[in-house]
């Protein structure tokens, strides 16, 4: 799933939330895509319709945040950076909102991407882990 290209990163998240629609099997990544975005209604009519003509799409952020949360379901999955799978198992019990527990963690990971963005270096792990461990 991962390019440089824009447009057709996007194209990925409109063919995922199509094949859901059609009845189509899901293969690897659009089965989280779908997922995320049936936690997300507010993007169901966005995701339904072709994507602008030229990857021009006014609406960046669903994109942000649904890539977020994919990021940090295959981070928890892999459990990389390590401990997140336990921070995770410990904010679910905590929280008892799964969606509600992602985004307190995507919080951190967006903090963590910023961060690095800003310093023009790689994130720091352990400034993520120790972040979602603050988490409530």
């Amino acid at each position: 799933m991962w390019s440089n290209d824009r447009a057709a990163m996007r194209q990925v998240f409109y063919t995922a939330w199509q094949h859901f629609q059609d009845q189509k099997p899901l293969a690897g990544v659009e089965v989280l895509i779908v997922e995320t975005l049936l936690a997300h209604p507010e993007y169901h009519a966005l995701f339904a319709q072709e994507p602008p003509p030229g990857g021009s799409d006014p609406m960046a952020n669903p994109f942000l945040h649904l890539g977020l949360h994919i990021a940090l379901a295959e981070q928890i999955s892999t459990d990389r950076p390590p401990g997140i799978a336990d921070q995770w198992r410990r904010l679910q019990e905590q929280v008892k909102d799964f969606h509600h527990a992602r985004h307190l963690m995507m919080g951190c990971l967006e903090e963590t991407l910023r961060e690095a963005q800003e310093q023009g270096q790689m994130p720091d792990e352990a400034s993520y882990i120790t972040c979602l461990r603050e988490l409530p």
